[in-house]
């Protein structure tokens, strides 16, 4: 999980920083992204992709992950502005913003699986990096939990669509809400079947 940072570090760069996104596929509520810093010597085993970890560990390592970073940022992009310049842009603004909000700024950025347009920034694009490199892990939590708090509060705005519980992916009981309800202001009238509606 460290090799990444590791050989980069051995080439001179050291505010290395991992960005990876949380909740590009739902139908409702905002894409996240996060970036995250650490000091080379930090460590924690209990941080991998947070696709791998229970809500209660995302909540923990939440927490720990801001309390050790150096630096780290998590940036919300509205469904509205989603479905303005589709959901691609929208993460890749998402992320281009987090890494912005960076202070110390990063020498260099490592990004799960997409490039994204940063000037004079060097960065490298790993597919599966929220599996296989530590700094993109720790982003891919904090995107998640932030994503999930957001929806959270989403559910008690708009109760009966059972945002807390799906958070806003394409279950069966959101499909049959938006049925019955019709669609919500934060859900993406870009996507399938809401586009349709």
């Amino acid at each position: 999980m460290h090799q990444e940072e590791k050989n980069l570090r051995r080439r001179g760069f050291e505010l290395i920083a991992g960005i990876d996104e949380a909740g590009r596929g739902p139908l409702a509520g905002p894409v996240a992204a996060a970036a995250v810093i650490f000091d080379g010597s930090y460590r924690n085993p209990g941080i991998r992709d947070s696709k791998q970890c229970t809500a209660l560990q995302r909540e923990k390592l939440f927490v720990e992950i801001k309390n050790a970073a150096l630096s780290y940022a998590v940036c919300l992009i509205s469904p509205k502005e989603i479905d303005a310049i589709g959901i691609l842009n929208a993460t890749k603004l998402a992320m281009r913003r987090a890494v912005l909000k960076l202070d110390p700024k990063p020498d260099f950025i490592l990004i799960d699986a997409v490039s994204i347009n940063l000037d004079g920034i060097p960065q490298k694009g790993i597919i599966r990096g929220d599996d296989t490199v530590f700094s993109i892990a720790a982003a891919s939590i904090l995107a998640k939990v932030t994503r999930d708090h957001a929806m959270m509060k989403y559910h008690l705005k708009y109760p009966g669509y059972g945002f807390d519980q799906h958070m806003g992916y394409a279950t069966e009981a959101h499909l049959e809400a938006i049925q019955k309800l019709g669609p919500s202001p934060i859900h993406r009238m870009t996507f399938a079947p809401l586009k349709t509606i």
